[in-house]
């Protein structure tokens, strides 16, 4: 019997989403700067239509993903196959530039990007408006704040997500890796206001990176803020054994992804290993484990999946069951990481994650 898609609330909000979410940085256009793994439309059509079938009705795009090229390809799906647009949760991210020539340069709000990225009331109307027309849809079920826009205040940053949502373009609004103090600031700027609330986080979490447990996680938990973490099998070095055969190749993404390049010469292979023994034991994927473990926390992993065969094998995620011996040994081997995967506090020449 094949394992059903099941739906949890986002949060403490009413909106229910798939407990495992279809990240669509995969594909959109392998010219696309350093991402040359980056599939075709129709290939990442007939992704969209895959997950659909089996239940993940939940999208996670960005504008800055082939520079918009990801959000057409969704836009276009619901149209190809005809599913109605209520049924599906569409999230999308704005912060990052968006740019007609395929290149992906440095995040800085000056020069000829002056006002074509950030936070400010001026760049989120119009990112919004530039979302909704690649999506070919009227509204974002969750708009998200890629990354922190530092050099404009709060409460700039937090009307203008209050606004969209007023205004219906926009249903409800989530946030990406950023510090927790920044996060709650954030959080009580728009309550103090009356403002509208962030109803997700999207940090990176995985089994090789915990560092999120000490204070976001928690903060999350306690506020009633739904954790959807990227990268939850840290570039895909969970999916496969730290310790390649004689001969094995690289993927094309480990050869030209730069962060899979990094974090793959600092992983801790022991916690790989790990994985890979307890899978065996389980009759399972290694990439189906380390999703399992990641919804045993109480998160709704985004997962790049790039062929029919691992949208199918990520639902059987779904059904695995770890006991509490098997959670210690899992995490047992962890080792405090330096902070990853948030924007430094200063202008940074950083190209997007995730």
């Amino acid at each position: 019997m094949s394992t059903k898609m099941e739906y949890v609330r986002l949060g403490n909000s009413g909106l229910k989403v798939s407990k495992l979410i279809q990240g669509c940085m995969v594909f959109g256009d392998p010219n696309w700067q350093g991402s040359p793994w980056t599939l075709g439309e129709e290939d990442g059509m007939k992704l969209l239509k895959k997950a659909y079938d089996l239940g993940i009705n939940t999208w996670d795009t960005a504008d800055t993903y082939s520079n918009g090229a990801s959000e057409v390809i969704i836009g276009k799906a619901l149209k190809k196959y005809q599913i109605p647009r209520s049924k599906v949760v569409i999230l999308s991210k704005i912060f990052n530039p968006v740019l007609e020539d395929g290149s992906r340069p440095p995040s800085i709000n000056d020069g000829p990007l002056v006002n074509q990225m950030g936070l400010s009331r001026k760049h989120v109307f119009k990112a919004v408006d530039d979302c909704l027309k690649r999506l070919d849809t009227d509204y974002i079920d969750v708009l998200q704040i890629h990354r922190l826009d530092r050099e404009t205040p709060p409460e700039e940053i937090m009307r203008a997500l209050h606004e969209v949502v007023v205004s219906g373009k926009v249903r409800y609004i989530g946030a990406s890796s950023m510090y927790t103090w920044e996060f709650a600031r954030l959080q009580y700027t728009a309550e103090l206001k009356g403002w509208t609330k962030f109803i997700s986080m999207q940090p990176f979490y995985n089994l090789l990176y915990r560092e999120e447990e000490r204070e976001m996680i928690p903060f999350c938990n306690a506020t009633g803020v739904g954790v959807i973490p990227w990268s939850p099998l840290a570039r895909g070095l969970l999916a496969r054994p730290a310790k390649k055969e004689e001969g094995a190749q690289e993927s094309l993404r480990e050869q030209t992804d730069a962060k899979a390049k990094k974090w793959n010469e600092s992983s801790n292979p022991a916690i790989i290993d790990r994985v890979q023994e307890v899978a065996a034991k389980k009759g399972v994927s290694m990439a189906v484990l380390a999703t399992a473990w990641v919804l045993h926390k109480g998160c709704a992993p985004i997962l790049g999946l790039s062929t029919e065969k691992r949208i199918e094998e990520a639902v059987e995620a779904l059904s695995v069951k770890l006991t509490d011996e098997e959670l210690s040994y899992l995490e047992e081997e962890y080792q405090p990481r330096t902070v990853q995967g948030i924007t430094p506090e200063r202008k940074s020449e950083r190209k997007p994650d995730t």
